[in-house]
């Protein structure tokens, strides 16, 4: 299991966005098992786990409450141009091009594209001029308020988590405006063995980091949980059901692998019984859902 899993938040579609990724990527990608979790503020909500070449994603259809933007997007990178796009085809159906494919003087077949559920991806060249650690990387894009901040972001990221460093990145220079100058046009950073980019954007956006797309982050004991919590929550009215959001407006989940797997593996009473404990939560405690799950 990744430590750090990202979450889409769907209306009504996550059991068919699985279904459609999957078809799309192939290789090492599958579908997980579908619990549904019944009285939520959401009515009976479907979460649907799925995989991505290797790369684990979690998914549920919660409502209408939030919408997917560029914020939060994600880089997949391919050995030739064939792959690029033949992927590109099957993403870009029915979505919106945000920067068509084409050669840019980043990179020789690249191209950036909102799917038809709105989730951003952008499809590249694996060229050589970059060691892409995995086939999928999320990446953040900081603009409006928080833009600018993509490094103090990065390296506060990786003074939390095991394995956490930051690698590779390339700034903006003295006439590329409106970006300031040193601030960062692309970044690599590793939070426990998984890598992440980060770019900064001056231009004008009319969008900003939401719940439609969040990190899940497993933990083993309370102690982990209360851990990660006390260092990245920062807007306490944000805390609900093990959810917090940080100082950039990045949402968070900080969960714990006992819950997964009560969710995953147990009965439909059981579960409902996890349900009902966990939804007045702010922070997980574990003690009180291994209550609920032994009834």
């Amino acid at each position: 299991m990744q430590k750090i899993t990202p979450h889409l938040w769907f209306d009504k579609e996550a059991k068919e966005a699985a279904e459609f990724y999957v078809s799309v990527f192939g290789g090492n990608s599958h579908s997980g098992k579908i619990t549904t979790l019944h009285e939520t503020p959401s009515g009976d909500t479907p979460i649907a786990p799925f995989t991505l070449l290797g790369h684990e994603f979690m998914s549920m259809s919660a409502g209408p409450l939030f919408k997917f933007n560029p914020s939060v997007s994600f880089i997949v990178a391919f050995k030739s141009k064939e792959e690029v796009d033949a992927i590109w085809k099957k993403l870009s159906a029915g979505g919106q091009a945000l920067m068509e494919l084409g050669e840019y003087p980043f990179n020789k077949r690249y191209g950036w594209t909102a799917d038809k559920y709105g989730l951003s991806w952008q499809v590249l060249l694996d060229d050589g001029h970059y060691q892409y650690r995995q086939p999928i990387t999320p990446t953040l894009l900081f603009v409006g308020e928080v833009c600018g901040k993509a490094e103090e972001a990065m390296n506060f990221y990786a003074s939390i988590f095991p394995k956490g460093n930051v690698g590779e990145i390339a700034r903006y220079g003295a006439r590329m405006a409106p970006e300031k100058e040193g601030t960062v046009m692309h970044g690599s950073f590793f939070l426990a063995g998984q890598e992440f980019f980060a770019m900064d954007s001056a231009h004008e956006h009319k969008f900003k980091f939401n719940e439609a797309i969040s990190f899940m982050v497993y933990c083993d004991d309370q102690a982990e949980i209360d851990r990660y919590w006390e260092k990245l929550s920062a807007v306490p009215e944000a805390e609900q059901c093990g959810w917090l959001k940080d100082k950039f407006g990045l949402s968070w989940q900080i969960v714990s692998t006992a819950m997964g797997e009560m969710l995953q593996k147990g009965t439909p009473e059981q579960i409902d019984r996890v349900t009902q404990a966990f939804l007045p939560m702010k922070k997980i405690i574990i003690a009180d859902l291994e209550k609920a799950y032994e009834g």
